[in-house]
């Protein structure tokens, strides 16, 4: 059976290939593997299951698919290397390999020089040659797309080999060059790390860090591959947690939360008298919980009688009744008869009423006293109140004053309407 076998080449390059033998390999043996129309050498990196897991977290695009026969650690039907390893290298064969550190250096310093001479904008990083020596390529960085076929026509000419140029990201070149970083160990990407992830100002935000780029930067330039081993953790974590800003009823009334600790599981809240306290999280789920199941306040009302044409209000008393940001819109009230209400220490804040229609409105022995009261910010617009469909009689509803003169509301018009008319009357030829 086939086994799944990881190869590491210069560079930190790795590859995996299919081992046809019994038993695998031993971890950095030296193998000789097929290579670019040709073979190539390299040491074992990893087999069994470390290889397969490994070989999980790795684009499988550019691999062929195996349906049958497929390497340990690969599924039937899945992307399987579509190389194999050919032998186990020989003394003689290791003894070739090397000479290749100091040829690839010297084909490197040439290449530099070459593309210097052609007046390109790209860097040269690495230079490898195959184990066979045909093959050579070439690793360099561009901050643009570069035109290098008379480069590769150039080189061709000098070295009697294949050329391949190929172009690698800052990320990549770090990988390549290996170095120490800020924690004192190899780079992560050089030594463990199988695929490069991309790394964007969303994770540090999601871990509270700070956004300054010296210090969430690695050597390369870029974000530090090491930001997303534990971006998963936060994201869960605070998905347990309520979000800040979001305004919770607890124990203590309406709180705000403003802060919170996943590691501790603690949360920072600050009541409407501006007041904070930090309350585990457990705590807080059974404070919400019992807030949301507690009954909401039933009003105060006593209703005694009955108007025969609706219902009717009598002996109502009111107390200590604080009303806060009230809206009330599209109300319509008909046929009511209110009698004997009382209402003491009531504070109205910030009502708006609008589109109010009130239609047949009788009062009868109203009684209303208010003490201590204190209303703030009133705004009522739209109210519509409709004439009574029966009239009450003109001495009922105004009744004369002695001497048998008219009453003020409607003398006040007359007397405006004559003192109007004299101006004119003076006024004229």
């Amino acid at each position: 059976m086939a086994h799944l076998v990881e190869v590491a080449f210069k560079g930190n390059r790795k590859e995996f290939y299919a081992w046809s033998a019994d038993d695998p390999p031993a971890v950095g043996a030296a193998v000789i593997v097929e290579g670019d129309r040709g073979e190539d050498l390299g040491r074992v990196h990893a087999t069994g299951a470390l290889a397969a897991k490994r070989y999980a977290g790795v684009a499988h695009g550019a691999l062929a698919l195996v349906v049958d026969g497929a390497p340990a650690g690969v599924a039937s039907g899945e992307a399987a290397p579509s190389k194999r390893v050919l032998r186990a290298a020989t003394a003689e064969e290791l003894a070739r390999a090397g000479e290749l550190p100091a040829l690839d250096e010297d084909a490197r310093r040439t290449a530099i020089a070459r593309v210097r001479a052609h007046g390109l904008a790209m860097k040269l990083t690495d230079a490898e040659w195959q184990w066979d020596r045909r093959k050579l390529t070439l690793y360099f960085t561009a901050e643009k797309r570069v035109d290098f076929r008379a480069l590769v026509r150039d080189l061709a000419a000098i070295f009697r080999a294949r050329i391949e140029l190929k172009q690698i990201g800052v990320r990549d070149e770090a990988k390549r060059l290996t170095g120490v970083g800020r924690c004192g160990r190899e780079y992560c990407s050089a030594t463990w790390l199988p695929e490069l992830r991309p790394v964007n100002l969303t994770v540090a935000k999601d871990q509270r860090l700070s956004l300054n780029p010296t210090q969430i930067s690695g050597a390369c330039g870029r974000l530090m591959c090491s930001l997303r081993y534990e971006h998963e953790f936060y994201v869960q974590q605070r998905k347990r947690f309520p979000k800040e800003g979001r305004v919770l009823a607890t124990a203590h009334g309406e709180e705000k939360v403003v802060a919170t600790d996943i590691f501790r599981e603690r949360v920072t809240l600050r009541g409407l008298d501006g007041e904070t306290r930090v309350v585990p999280l457990d705590e807080l789920r059974r404070e919400v919980a019992d807030a949301s199941s507690a009954p909401a306040p039933e009003h105060v009302s006593t209703a005694a009688g009955a108007a025969p044409d609706g219902p009717a209000m009598s002996d109502v008393v009111v107390s200590d009744v604080v009303v806060s940001d009230v809206v009330v819109s599209d109300v319509v009230v008909s046929d009511v008869v209110v009698s004997d209400v009382v209402v003491s220490d009531v504070v109205v804040s910030d009502v708006v009423v609008s589109d109010v229609a009130a239609t047949e409105v009788v009062p009868s022995d109203v009684v209303v006293q208010v003490a201590a009261a204190t209303v703030t910010t009133i705004e009522v617009a739209d109210v519509d109140v409709a004439t009574p469909a029966a009239e009450t009689p003109a001495a009922e509803a105004a009744p004369a004053p002695p001497g048998g003169d008219a009453p003020a509301n409607e003398a006040g018009p007359a007397r405006r309407r004559g003192r109007r008319g004299g101006r004119r009357g003076r006024g004229g030829p």
